[in-house]
C-alpha cells in the first residue's frame, strides 16, 4: 500500500476527515497519520482547501482550453496564471503547449475570454472543450440551489479556502462564534453543496505524482465509459464535452509506468472509438479561491 497516495486519496474525497477516521480507513495509527499529514501540508506535496461550486457562483460555463506558442512557454503562462477565470494552468508535452481551465458565466463571457487569449502575444491558436457535464472532480459539488448564504459564512468560506482543516474552535475564534455553531454553519455549507473541501496534490515532474490529461471519441455506449472513468481509483477529474473530443478526464499516477496501463486500461472499454494523450510537465496553477458574490 502507497501510504502518502492513500492518504491523499481519503482527503480528496473528504477533506475535514479527522485523524481518527483516517486511521481507520487507512488501517494505520493515529499518530503516523497525524505526522504523515503535517509533514505532506508543510513541504506542500498536498494542500487542504475549500472551493465554491462554479454554479454557486454563477459560472454556468466551465471550458478547457488548449494553447500553442511560437515562443517559450513561461511568458504566456504568466498571463494565463493572472487570469481571474482560469482555475488551472498547466505546461504540457503533446501539440500543444499549455492547457487551462476556465469558468465563466455565459457563453457570451467565454467568447471574449477566448479572443483575448488568443490576443495574447506569441499565440498560435488555441483549442477549445466546453464541458457538458462534470462526472468526477473533487472541487465541484453538485449545488443544488436555493442556499443563501450571510456574511459569516462568507467569513468562513474565505478562511476555509485558505486552510480547509482549520478547526472549527479557530474558525469559531475568528468570526466570534462558538464552535458548535461554526459547525452548524460548515456543515451546511457542504451538505448544500455550496463548498466542497478536498485536497490539492503537487502533480508534474518534479513532484511524486505525474498527471495526464487524455481525450477520448465514444462510440453510443457512453454511459458505460463514463461511469467507469467516475469510479476509477486514478482518474482525479472526468468530463462529457463538447468540441473534437466527447470527453476529457484527467489521470494521477506513481510512475510512468503506471500511467501507461491506465491508458492502457481505457482503450480497452467498450465504446471508446479513439485516444488522445498529453503529458502535464508542470501544473502552473491549481487555485479555486474565488471573492464571493453578495447574498442573493
Amino acid at each position: 500500500m502507497d501510504f502518502d497516495a492513500d492518504l491523499i486519496r481519503a482527503l480528496q474525497e473528504n477533506g475535514r476527515a479527522s485523524i481518527h477516521s483516517l486511521g481507520e480507513r487507512l488501517g494505520r495509527p493515529r499518530a503516523a497519520v497525524s505526522e504523515r499529514l503535517h509533514a505532506m501540508l508543510a513541504d506542500g506535496t498536498v494542500r487542504v482547501v475549500a472551493a465554491v461550486d462554479p454554479g454557486f457562483l454563477g459560472q454556468h460555463v466551465l471550458a478547457h482550453v488548449s494553447i500553442r506558442t511560437d515562443a517559450t512557454v513561461e511568458p504566456l503562462a504568466q498571463r494565463l496564471r493572472g487570469l481571474g477565470e482560469t482555475v488551472l494552468v498547466s505546461a504540457i508535452g503533446g501539440a500543444h503547449d499549455l492547457v487551462t481551465e476556465v469558468r465563466v458565466g455565459s457563453m457570451a463571457a467565454l467568447h471574449d475570454l477566448l479572443a483575448e487569449i488568443r490576443a495574447m502575444p506569441r499565440v498560435v491558436d488555441i483549442n477549445t472543450l466546453i464541458y457538458s457535464s462534470v462526472v468526477k472532480g473533487f472541487f465541484v459539488s453538485d449545488y443544488r440551489g436555493d442556499v443563501t448564504i450571510d456574511t459569516t459564512d462568507t467569513a468562513l468560506i474565505e478562511l476555509l479556502q485558505r486552510d480547509g482543516r482549520m478547526s472549527f474552535r479557530a474558525l469559531g475564534e475568528a468570526v466570534r462564534l462558538s464552535p458548535s455553531a461554526v459547525t452548524t454553519r460548515v456543515e451546511r455549507l457542504i451538505g448544500s453543496g455550496v463548498i466542497k473541501i478536498s485536497a490539492v496534490e503537487a502533480r508534474g515532474l518534479a513532484h511524486r505524482q505525474l498527471s495526464m490529461g487524455v481525450g477520448l471519441n465514444l462510440t453510443a455506449d457512453d454511459d458505460t465509459v463514463m461511469e467507469a472513468l467516475r469510479t476509477w481509483r486514478g482518474v482525479d477529474f472526468a468530463a462529457r464535452t463538447l468540441g473534437r473530443f466527447d470527453a476529457v478526464m484527467t489521470l494521477v499516477e506513481p510512475s510512468a509506468g503506471a500511467l501507461y496501463a491506465s491508458l492502457e486500461r481505457i482503450r480497452s472499454l467498450p465504446g471508446v472509438a479513439h485516444v488522445e494523450a498529453w503529458f502535464h510537465l508542470a501544473v502552473l496553477k491549481e487555485d479555486y479561491a474565488r471573492t464571493l458574490r453578495p447574498a442573493g
